[in-house]
């Protein structure tokens, strides 16, 4: 099976979240993970945005979420038969391949029905009933097809019609007036050594002869037969086993199942288990947008593992990770926060250091494996520092970051400092985002003593304009703390030229008198020298938290 594993952020990513996920997966297919993926679980902000566009380094994948779809689950491409190709051959195909369904698709693969061996029994049935004459939909390349036929004479060899079956078994004068009876343009005569019943099917101009046991046709007859436009075809086998055949020639859309629905790919799992509970063979086949067959899902794929695996960077909750993570193998975590609860069923990987950047972190992984780092992506990683540690001044920065922002810059070609003000210039276009946005943007999700809480961040180059807006960016706060159900909901807001902070906080009033930051506003606090949510923020409201709970 083959396995996707995607490289993933937090939920509304930052810009260390986002290109440490583009540089580690670039990382991973470098030492041999072809199917390593970068994703993001969020919109991109402004900063993002202009670094990854002035580098030229393609943003990751955007995933809405992970809640189990049927493509998670989909093994290899199945096989699929044309809709034209002749019944037994596809029988043929099912009984080597193990298969025991098979979708029948159109000439540019779109779904048609499914051929299954219920479907067929109940048609083969209604072909072969005693009771009335077999029409079998047939044409003379899929008769000679099927019957492994030597053609001696070929017309209108694709041409589709109702054939009529008729074995010459009668003495010569009783089949004479058997075939007279019979709509000859549609006649199958199956005859063996018989020179006058070849003669008499050839002058009576039916559309197909089929001589069996292998038996040669006079040359005169052969030539009545081009004259005529009749079809001769020399069958290896015995007449009863040919006439057997020639029922099996039929194309096998007339015995495929065209109530079995088919599911999309971008289904959710619920979707797939209501489809099989209708279809008789206990499978479905999946289609893409288009309806082209992409998969076959049968019920043990239901229990078998997913084909996705996850690489979770810049964060290590579950809570803070894409929706529905927790129904996949997280195989590593790298990360540079604090722990939180985090429980896997396998060993993983998991790289957490005291760094001020998780991009820190992976450009240093690129040289403990000796790979080059590509200069496009170098330019990145440096600015995942830098946005991260609001240019080395953030209390979280360390020697290590300093060297490593030192190592990129001179391999990217940038000033550290120059490059630091680029991007503290376009962080400020987020003030002017509307407030849901703001609100949302690299916001995370904190537990503590079963409480839940949220904390954004933005970086602008003032603060004036959100205070301005203190009323619209309260109104999306507490319409974010209700849907969640949090006990409070809060919005840093960092002054990369100011180096401080204000935090507005949609909150109860016995938590706001658990903190002692000054007040510029009801609700907004001056955060003096705090830039840091991790280590500066994060700290203090946890205390805050405890005090509440604990009384």
């Amino acid at each position: 099976m083959n396995r996707t594993t995607y490289v993933l952020g937090h939920r509304n990513p930052d810009t260390d979240s986002v290109v440490s996920a583009a540089a580690y997966a670039h990382l991973k297919r470098e030492l041999g993970l072809a199917r390593c993926v970068a994703a993001r679980a969020g919109n991109l902000n402004p900063q993002t945005e202009y670094i990854l566009e002035r580098f030229g380094v393609e943003a990751p994948l955007f995933l809405p979420d992970l809640l189990p779809k049927v493509e998670h689950y989909l093994g290899e491409p199945p096989l699929t038969v044309h809709r034209g190709t002749p019944l037994w051959e596809a029988l043929s195909m099912m009984g080597s391949s193990g298969q025991k369904a098979l979708p029948i698709v159109d000439e540019t693969g779109r779904y048609r029905s499914m051929l299954h061996y219920s479907a067929f029994a109940q048609n083969i049935l209604r072909k072969i009933n005693p009771r009335k004459k077999a029409v079998i939909p047939t044409s003379v390349g899929r008769l000679a097809s099927t019957i492994k036929a030597q053609p001696v004479v070929l017309f209108e060899e694709e041409e589709i019609f109702r054939a009529h079956v008729l074995v010459a078994a009668l003495e010569t004068d009783s089949f004479k007036r058997h075939l007279d009876g019979e709509a000859k343009e549609n006649a199958i005569v199956i005859v063996g050594d018989r020179v006058e019943v070849q003669r008499y099917a050839i002058e009576s101009k039916v559309r197909a002869l089929v001589i069996t046991n292998g038996n040669l046709l006079d040359r005169e007859l052969r030539e009545l037969a081009e004259r005529n436009r009749v079809s001769v075809l020399v069958s290896p086998y015995d007449t009863s086993s040919t006439s057997l055949l020639v029922i099996y020639s039929t194309p096998v859309e007339t015995m495929g199942d065209s109530d079995i629905r088919p599911a999309l790919r971008s289904d959710p799992l619920r979707r797939a288990r209501e489809l099989l509970a209708e279809s008789p063979s206990r499978s479905i086949p999946v289609v893409d947008d288009e309806g082209r067959v992409v998969g076959l899902f049968s019920e043990g794929d239901l229990i078998r593992e997913p084909n996705v695996e996850l690489i979770l960077v810049d964060h290590n909750e579950l809570g803070q990770a894409i929706e529905g993570a927790e129904n996949y193998r997280i195989v590593e975590v790298i990360d540079h926060h604090r722990l939180g609860a985090f429980a896997t069923k396998y060993p993983i990987t998991f790289i957490n250091r005291v760094v001020g950047s998780t991009s820190t972190i992976v450009a240093l992984m690129y040289r403990e494996h000796k790979v080059p780092i590509p200069k496009p992506m170098a330019a990145v990683l440096l600015g995942g520092i830098l946005s991260d540690t609001l240019v080395l001044r953030s209390a979280t920065t360390t020697e290590v970051d300093r060297e490593t922002a030192e190592y990129l810059a001179n391999l990217a070609d940038l000033d550290v400092e120059t490059l630091g003000a680029d991007i503290m210039t376009a962080s400020s276009a987020a003030a002017l985002k509307p407030a849901a946005e703001v609100v949302r943007m690299d916001l995370k999700e904190y537990e503590l003593l079963e409480r839940k809480f949220t904390v954004s961040q933005v970086e602008v180059a003032s603060t004036i304009e959100l205070l301005g807006r203190s009323d619209e960016l309260f109104a999306e706060l507490a319409a974010s703390r209700k849907a969640g159900r949090h006990l409070f909901a809060a919005l840093l807001a960092t002054d990369v030229t100011e180096l401080s902070s204000l935090l507005f906080l949609e909150a109860d009033k016995d938590f706001h008198a658990q903190l002692r930051y000054p007040r510029v506003l009801p609700n907004v606090y001056e955060l003096k020298d705090v830039l840091s949510r991790k280590k500066q923020l994060m700290p203090a409201l946890f205390e805050a938290v405890e005090k509440l709970v604990e009384g």
